[in-house]
């Protein structure tokens, strides 16, 4: 592959999350009154049904968990596929921390995905926070200038500065002609494919299916060869 020492210090990646429980009513009295009122400011002058709005809880690292972190790597010419996934969010996290401190901890490493850095990287640090888990240095911003934090993200560089819309991940693999890898769920299926189906493994071949296209992207807009399946390992 041209070009193989510009990405082999890319940590790619995509998270899945869902509504801390099943179910509106499990919540305790305080959390039940915090997610009112956030849901009252998401769809203000309308009679709400929490039973209904709760899926949405998932996007809110405040009132959600983290389900699936799915990474990928370049090495020895091959794209190494890594899946961290568990109804155990403690367990799930510090793997993925362990991983981080191991192998992404100098100055050169960086992290990518697909508006990973208003959605995935803050998410992941604050469930880490609320887990009790210390941040590793390259999700730790805190005294960094810009220029030194190493996040890179797809959605981003599509915009070359134009901040008036949102692009999706679906989108750009379309524009790309890279596979859908919405073949099988959807974002807003996933808290349904967990709680309710139980289907850890979907939604981790799902969010796997989501890397792998950040990184084809990366390639596409960074004017490289595209991975192709066939050096595609999972691991």
């Amino acid at each position: 592959m041209n070009s193989l020492k510009k990405l082999d210090k890319i940590l790619f990646l995509d998270i899945e999350t869902v509504p801390q429980f099943p179910k509106f009513e499990v919540l305790n009295g305080r959390m039940q009154q915090l997610w009112t009122k956030k849901a009252k400011q998401l769809f203000p002058n309308q009679e709400i049904d929490m039973d209904e709005v709760y899926p949405r809880a998932g996007i809110y690292a405040e009132f959600g968990k983290i389900v699936c972190i799915s990474t990928a790597f370049f090495h020895n010419d091959k794209l190494r596929v890594k899946s961290f996934a568990s109804e155990n969010e403690f367990e799930l996290l510090s793997d993925f921390a362990k991983l981080l401190n191991e192998h992404f901890s100098d100055s050169e490493s960086k992290l990518c995905g697909h508006n990973s850095k208003e959605f995935d990287i803050p998410y992941i640090a604050r469930r880490m926070l609320i887990n009790k888990i210390a941040l590793p240095s390259i999700l730790d911003l805190s005294n960094k200038k810009p220029w030194e934090v190493n996040h890179l993200d797809t959605m981003q560089m599509w915009k070359f500065g134009d901040y008036k819309n949102y692009t999706s991940l679906d989108l750009l693999t379309a524009i790309f002609d890279i596979p859908s890898p919405k073949d099988d769920i959807d974002g807003s299926e996933v808290w349904n494919v967990y709680w309710n189906q139980k289907d850890l493994k979907r939604i981790t071949e799902y969010c796997q299916k989501d890397t792998i296209s950040v990184v084809r992207i990366y390639q596409a807009m960074s004017g490289l060869e595209m991975i192709d399946d066939e050096n595609i390992i999972f691991v």
